[in-house]
């Protein structure tokens, strides 16, 4: 059933090849209930949140009617998932119902996430638990604060129905908006058929959506390779400047619109140590915090691999030329890291020695477990003279010589500088969030909002809206967790 809304669409996706995708509808639920509404976010894309809050709202939120103008569809594709290839993915329990055009005039894709099984669905029912549809709402919208690109959450619905995971669970719907839904993955599905008119037709869609620069290059897909290599690699190291863990890079999950996707188990640093993994599908640490920026370079070396038809007809010459493109990934990465990390150390400078300058904090934080995000925000309120304040920076590592030898080190660095203090500390701190959604507090949010308290949900959600301003000195919020707290393993939910 449609209902006359004030959706504008515009679906572009869904006028490309009836193979690109499946038409149907969401499944219905039996008691759609609204959780949490992003007003903001609502009339940033040209929505009005009163009617969206509404029962006819909630009822499309939710996927048991239809707004006019939606083409409701399941996108195909495939991917590596730890490395293993899987020639057929898809959407399992998403619907993507359109594409809308915002105030700022950039087209977005309006998806229903646990909205029902799919031809795609292997099985499974399709369905989300609240939990990790709350898990995906706290953490997209604090990559956002962040300033980090990344999908967004529009609203939050429970469905009045049960999952069946380990145990029965709430059942909900996320609206998850984003640039675009299309994947690394997307590609392969095409790339392992050997249908190269389907490719074509992509990376032109692709290209007109998202990098129109690209248009008349004289090898687009080419063009679009490097592009993407240049992209991937400055949003990896954006992960890496805030602790940031995504624990399940498959192909299928590296967005071609450069926007971080699918937040399964997904988590934060507390102590800093390269190895870190959260996530409890990942038994061999493929996708540990270190590794982030060389899985990037692998999935997209899959993604080169995938355009070589359309490169150039001779296979030996597409290769030499989509090998050079992602060869420079690593210069690229090292660049955007190296930007990040000077930001954090307060330089506005480039010196020789601020590389190994980083990764000698790195070392010594490591070494003594301190916490990542405590540690660098602690360092952007140190002055430039060593001082009793000295002791608040050291308090956060069990290994205080190393990390006072260090700032020796810095300090030096920052006698280099024309910068006063003031200003330092002030680029320092907008480098350095002082909250993030830290696993414990998400932890608690989520087994709160499941028995029916959304109160630490909504608190949370409240104080990683402003995650560079300074909280209480005592906030609960930015201490590290106690031993009984931390967390070892997140879960994917699905």
């Amino acid at each position: 059933m449609t209902v006359d809304a004030p959706f504008a669409f515009d679906n572009s996706y869904a006028r490309l090849p009836e193979r690109f995708f499946v038409r149907l509808d969401p499944t219905r639920v039996a008691a759609p209930e609204m959780v949490r509404l992003n007003a903001a976010l609502a009339e940033e894309l040209g929505l009005d949140p009163a009617f969206l809050a509404g029962p006819e709202g909630v009822e499309i939120l939710a996927g048991n009617r239809l707004p006019t103008g939606a083409e409701p569809l399941a996108m195909a594709y495939a991917g590596h998932q730890f490395g293993n290839w899987v020639p057929q993915l898809g959407d399992g329990r998403a619907i993507l119902l359109g594409e809308i055009v915002d105030r700022a005039g950039r087209r977005r894709d309006l998806q229903l996430k646990g909205s029902g099984p799919t031809p795609f669905s292997r099985m499974g029912d399709g369905r989300a638990g609240l939990g990790p549809v709350l898990r995906e709402y706290i953490i997209s919208e604090a990559m956002a604060a962040l300033g980090v690109p990344t999908t967004r959450s529009l609203a939050a619905v429970k469905t009045g129905e049960a999952v069946i995971r380990e145990v029965p669970q709430p059942g909900a719907v996320l609206t998850r908006v984003a640039a675009s839904h299309i994947r690394v993955g997307t590609f392969q599905f095409f790339a392992a058929r050997e249908d190269h008119a389907a490719l074509q037709v992509l990376t032109d869609h692709v290209i007109a959506r998202h990098y129109p620069d690209l248009a008349d290059s004289d090898r687009p897909a080419l063009a679009l390779i490097e592009r993407l290599v240049d992209v991937q690699a400055r949003l990896v190291a954006q992960w890496m400047g805030i602790g940031f863990i995504h624990g399940v890079m498959n192909t299928d999950n590296m967005s071609i619109a450069g926007e971080t996707i699918d937040y399964g188990p997904c988590a934060f640093l507390d102590a800093y140590h390269p190895a870190t993994v959260f996530s409890s599908i990942d038994q061999y640490g493929r996708y540990a915090f270190a590794n982030q920026s060389r899985v990037a370079h692998w999935n997209l070396a899959q993604f080169a691999a995938a355009l070589l038809p359309l490169i150039d007809e001779d296979r030996a010459k597409a290769t030499e030329a989509t090998q050079a493109a992602i060869d420079g990934f690593t210069a690229r990465f090292t660049a955007a890291y190296l930007a990040v990390m000077r930001r954090k150390l307060g330089l506005a400078t480039a010196a020789d020695g601020d590389e190994a300058l980083a990764a000698g904090l790195l070392k010594a934080m490591a070494e003594g477990l301190a916490d990542f995000t405590r540690t660098f925000r602690a360092l952007a309120h140190l002055p430039n003279a060593p001082g009793e304040a000295d002791q608040q920076i050291l308090a956060e590592t069990e290994d205080p010589a190393a990390l006072a030898a260090w700032l020796k080190l810095w300090r030096a660095r920052l006698a280099e500088e024309e910068q006063t203090e003031e200003t330092r500390q002030q680029r320092q701190r907008a480098a350095n969030p002082a909250v993030i959604p830290r696993n414990h507090l998400v932890e608690e949010a989520l087994a709160a909002a499941t028995v029916g308290d959304l109160a630490p949900f909504e608190a949370l959600l409240a104080v990683l809206a402003d995650p560079y301003a300074d909280p209480p000195a005592d906030s609960r919020y930015t201490r590290k967790p106690v031993p009984s707290e931390v967390v070892h393993q997140t879960f994917c939910g699905t």
